[in-house]
């Protein structure tokens, strides 16, 4: 599904040139639950941003279902992120005014479908994250396990094939944080989707089905976990 070949990318940050990814090498398959992991600074956020079309490298070629996206424009590109990929961000990023129910709707109301329609997608997918008779409250009236849960409902409600999840659990109290995380991976198996986190939480990493470990923007380590349902799905690499 994801194919990431020699990729680089440097920021300027004043006078300084940041080298957030210096040559990255990776292959996502489809389905995979998979984490990015490493300290402040490994380029973990940056390469996330590559793969859902928020940046652009400098260097090598990302191709999403073998479509490379840098021959994209940029109308071409935000059409790939509506069609195929779900964000969930580490401070939920939901709209205060809207309800959980509009909230998770927002998306749906971009792609010029009945009412009827969208009533019976959000409503499916508020069951499925489990916050059904929270439809009509706002985000000030949820928890933050809640809030999450209303944010990856709105990453879903289209039926992307991959869901983009920056820290996920840093605004969340471990337990919570650990709820969101089977949630995610009860949706994985479920739908198939493809989730791919960044992050430095070691609960997240244990979580992951395969950790890839950055340092300095490059790939450190990539190996499946003790979770990982299927070895033979994807390769180990040291």
């Amino acid at each position: 599904m994801i194919q990431i070949n020699k990729v680089k990318k440097t920021y300027q940050s004043g006078e300084t040139r940041v080298q957030a990814l210096r040559g990255v090498d990776l292959e996502i398959k489809n389905g995979e639950f998979l984490s990015i992991a490493g300290p402040s600074g490994s380029g973990k956020t940056t390469l996330l941003n590559l793969i859902g079309c928020l940046d652009t490298a400098d260097e090598g070629t990302i191709l999403i279902d073998n479509l490379d996206i840098a021959e994209k424009s940029r109308k071409e590109l935000a059409l790939l992120r509506r069609e195929k990929i779900g964000f969930v961000f580490q401070s939920f990023n939901l709209i205060p005014v809207l309800t959980a129910f509009e909230n998770a709707a927002f998306p749906l109301s971009l792609l010029g479908i009945s009412e009827q329609e969208i009533e019976d997608r959000t409503m499916g997918i508020l069951k499925e994250v489990g916050l059904e008779e929270m439809a009509h409250r706002k985000p000030a009236e949820l928890s933050g396990g809640q809030q999450q849960r209303v944010a990856i409902a709105r990453a879903l409600i289209k039926g992307p094939e991959i869901v983009l999840a920056d820290e996920p659990t840093a605004n969340l109290d471990s337990k919570t944080g650990q709820d969101i995380l089977e949630l995610m991976e009860e949706l994985n198996t479920r739908h198939n989707t493809t989730f791919i986190f960044s992050t430095h939480d070691q609960m997240v990493m244990e979580f992951a089905h395969r950790l890839v470990q950055l340092h300095d923007g490059k790939i450190h380590s990539d190996q499946l976990t003790a979770r990982a349902p299927d070895k033979n799905t994807v390769g180990s690499r040291g």
